[in-house]
């Protein structure tokens, strides 16, 4: 199981604001019918494995190049677990709480 969490940032926009790019990178993702959760900085990405994340992210990149963009600059923060079955974003926080709990 994959979690990752990602920033996809167009270079060269028109203004300051990047919110359509993103839109458009996010749409993607979540097309590729992976569990994908926004935030304020950045995409929580879940797959099931290493391949179908970065085929993922890569057509959520050309999205935004798509869209008239010459660069984008991803920032992959990935958390890659082959020693259980099934663990979700919602299973390692909950971890964490639990832990923090203790």
């Amino acid at each position: 199981m994959v979690v990752a969490e990602v920033g996809i940032i167009p270079i060269g926009t028109e203004t300051p604001s990047v919110s359509r790019y993103l839109a458009a990178a996010v749409r993607e993702l979540e097309a590729s019918g992976l569990k994908c959760s926004l935030s304020a900085l950045g995409t929580t990405v879940e797959a099931e494995s290493v391949q179908e994340f970065y085929a993922a992210l890569g057509r959520a990149q050309e999205a935004v190049f798509e869209l008239g963009i010459g660069r984008v600059y991803t920032i992959v923060k990935m958390d890659e677990r082959k020693d259980v079955e099934e663990r979700s974003g919602e299973d390692m926080v909950r971890s964490a709480q639990r832990a923090g709990d203790s």
